[in-house]
């Protein structure tokens, strides 16, 4: 199986994409994160749902979680309005998982480690210069545990 019939269709969001908007997605949808592409469309990078979280949660709490316990109500939800006014290439940090991006003929096992070594929940999937679809972790789980046709 190659990683055009594993690709499924997947949220994409530019860099240059309200924050907020994005964010809301990953919320609602409950996805480990989401492509990031350049102005041009070509994958760029990955949000993961998880450096959300770290951005959402002071780092003063981060650094001793038992400060969590004394943060208001309304603390907790003024901590969300971090994210209006800003584009989604401000919360990509340094150290975000290089985002995997693999070819459209590459194999299942060719995927898996590309997505292995990077430790990216998510893989893009491209022809050339133009995104074909997204590969997810579960995705590549769910057909790599399937009993062979």
């Amino acid at each position: 199986m190659h990683a055009n019939e594993m690709a499924e269709e997947f949220p994409v969001v530019s860099v240059e994409a309200d924050a907020w908007d994005a964010v809301t997605q990953l919320a609602e949808r409950r996805l480990p994160g989401l492509v990031v592409t350049d102005s041009g469309g070509k994958p760029l990078s990955i949000l993961p749902a998880s450096q959300v979280v770290r951005i959402l949660v002071p780092t003063y709490v981060q650094d001793d979680p038992s400060l969590a316990g004394v943060l208001s109500e309304s603390m907790a939800d003024r901590v969300a309005d971090k994210l209006r006014g800003k584009k989604v290439g401000a919360l990509i940090p340094e150290d975000v998982p290089e985002l995997a991006v693999v070819n459209d003929d590459d194999t299942l096992v060719e995927v898996a480690a590309v997505m292995a070594r990077l430790r990216c929940p998510l893989a893009a999937v491209t022809r050339g210069d133009e995104l074909v679809g997204v590969i997810t972790a579960s995705r590549l789980l769910q057909l790599a545990l399937a009993p062979p046709a």
